[in-house]
């Protein structure tokens, strides 16, 4: 028996021995493995980000047109007149506010939908499968319906509000044909869009805390906008921050809804920065001037996404 042992752990440090002494192999060395498996990651953002933000600042500081890739340098000429610029000016505001205002409307929406996603009752996978899909259509698709729910002579809006005799029946609200209302439409669509994507965050972060905590607030009697205000929320603040970060970002960047629903009419009234840029350098092919309109948003989501990520950073809670 005892002979048996012995043999046993001389096998056992024969192979410890012979592993110590093979030299492993060079994917196996961590100055090798780590960059070797980083680097699809990093080709994948240097070619699809990378080359075109460079060949966008490029372009920016030249008088480059349709046709051509080239043009003479002119500097920061391509921005100031761009600055100055009604057009830009009301696409740039128009911007700020939208966004401001969809994201307010998104948090407000994704919390009120997370706490109640979060219950237990019958057909909640149902719920959150329809919840899911406004985020899950393809933007085009989802947006052509909405063009045929504010549609001046086939509103469904229009159709009900007349039935309920809260507008005039022979003067509906032309939700696409009038400033403020194309500016509302717009929002609207993309709130709708975006709050899916943000209460699956919510939810995620209502999740993550732990159950000691909710009972421990409810014997301490915080229930309801109580708990919500004092318990939920400052648990859940990081990751809400990170969700209005995304929203933020795919608000500002976004042109398809616009382009889809009012193309910037009327009278540039819902005009973006986004489309101008579409506008001013694809259809009118000033790829310069283009360019610039589509950098200026570049260092106002930088700095925000910024203060958003350090803010986020110091409320966490440990």
């Amino acid at each position: 028996m005892l002979g048996e042992a012995g043999c046993l752990n001389r096998r056992v440090e024969a192979v410890a021995h012979s592993a110590r002494a093979r030299k492993p192999g060079l994917l196996e060395q961590r100055r090798f493995l780590a960059p070797a498996l980083i680097a699809p990651a990093v080709l994948f953002i240097v070619l699809l980000v990378g080359a075109p933000l460079v060949l966008s600042i490029y372009l920016s500081l030249t008088d480059a047109t349709a046709g051509s890739l080239t043009g003479e340098f002119v500097g920061l000429d391509n921005f100031v007149d761009q600055w100055r610029d009604p057009n830009f000016r009301t696409a740039l505001r128009n911007t700020i506010v939208f966004t401001v205002i969809a994201n307010v409307v998104v948090v407000i929406g994704a919390s009120m939908l997370a706490h109640v996603l979060i219950q237990n009752f019958r057909g909640k996978w149902i719920a959150r499968a329809l919840i899911l899909l406004p985020w899950a259509a393809p933007v085009a698709l989802s947006t052509i319906g909405w063009l045929w729910i504010f549609d001046s002579l086939f509103s469904v809006v229009n159709w009900t509000l007349k039935e309920l005799h809260l507008v005039d029946q022979f003067n509906p609200p032309q939700w696409l044909g009038e400033p403020n209302l194309a500016l509302a439409a717009i929002t609207t669509v993309h709130a709708w869009r975006l709050i899916p994507f943000a209460t699956v965050i919510m939810i995620a972060g209502l999740a993550s805390i732990p159950k000691e905590v909710n009972d421990a607030a409810l014997v301490d009697g915080a229930t309801g906008l109580r708990k919500i205000w004092f318990v939920s929320l400052p648990l859940q603040l990081p990751i809400a921050i990170i969700a209005v970060l995304f929203g933020i970002v795919f608000t500002a960047t976004d042109m398809a809804v616009v382009y889809i629903l009012t193309r910037g009419g009327p009278f540039n009234s819902t005009q973006m920065l986004p489309m101008w840029a579409f506008q001013t350098g694809i259809q009118a092919g000033s790829l310069g001037p283009g360019a610039a309109v589509a950098l200026y948003l570049l260092p106002v989501l930088a700095v925000v996404s910024v203060l958003m990520l350090l803010t986020a950073r110091r409320v966490e809670v440990t």
